[in-house]
């Protein structure tokens, strides 16, 4: 029961910003269930921006109301996933060698590509989640499907950790993956299993993430052969603009 309540907390940690005022000790049984926990804190980050957007749909404009969701999502996961996008931008937009590839993706310096990669990720997000205010989706409907864009992309952590080969044996991603298993995928998947269970009409996203993360998991491999921490922050940034979009055409043309 410790290592569960351990693993909670550093997989908050790391994925957000929120305070936890208890130092956690890092070691395989903790790891494994900080890991098992990703979507969960990913459902509980979209219950918070779900919450925002309720609370202040009828009193702020909603062009203002758009950036606020967005500001507050990039501060909820401290730009972390951000940063990989980033430095995965660069590394294609350079068209050099994998080998190279590589070290650019190890610069701590930001280029031209990575730049535009972060703005136009972030400006899509903003039009989404406008275009979704204008097609006036109730309270309930808004909560479930921001517990299934945050909690689906981060179950594309889990997947490319579990499933996929590694780049390199050394690094952050590598100690996240070293001492994973199946059943740790498995695990993980729950807390979404259950969410589409009560929320049938959440099933879609499931599909759509399927898609993404078969499409994703091809180019990851042709492009560098592996994954790593970057790959990862990248799939779920593009997870979760995926998701919006997928939302925004499920609306769009009267589905849901």
């Amino acid at each position: 029961m410790k290592n569960s309540m351990y693993g909670f907390l550093l997989a908050v940690q790391f994925l957000t910003r929120l305070p936890v005022p208890v130092t956690c000790p890092w070691n395989e049984k903790t790891s494994r269930w900080a890991i098992r926990f990703y979507p969960l804190v990913g459902m509980i980050v979209g219950f918070i921006l779900a919450g925002g957007w309720v609370l202040l749909k009828d009193v702020i404009p909603s062009e203002i109301l758009a950036l606020c969701i967005i500001s507050l999502w990039v501060w909820l996961t401290g730009g972390l996933h951000l940063d990989g996008l980033m430095d995965v931008a660069d590394a294609v937009g350079s068209n050099a060698p994998l080998k190279k590839k590589w070290e650019i993706m190890k610069d701590p310096h930001v280029g031209s590509f990575g730049i535009i990669a972060l703005l136009f990720v972030l400006a899509w997000k903003v039009v989404l989640v406008f275009e979704l205010q204008l097609a006036e989706i109730n309270d309930i409907t808004i909560i479930l499907v921001m517990l299934g864009i945050i909690g689906f992309a981060r179950f594309h952590a889990v997947l490319l950790l579990g499933v996929f080969p590694s780049a390199k044996t050394s690094g952050l991603a590598w100690e996240w993956k070293k001492n994973l298993t199946i059943f740790d995928i498995f695990f993980s998947f729950l807390p979404l299993v259950i969410l589409c269970v009560f929320a049938p009409n959440v099933i879609f996203l499931g599909l759509a993430y399927g898609l993404f993360i078969l499409v994703y998991g091809v180019w990851m491999m042709k492009t560098f052969k592996g994954t790593n921490g970057d790959l990862i922050g990248t799939a779920i940034e593009g997870g979760e603009l995926w998701g919006l979009l997928s939302v925004w055409i499920f609306f769009l043309y009267g589905m849901g």
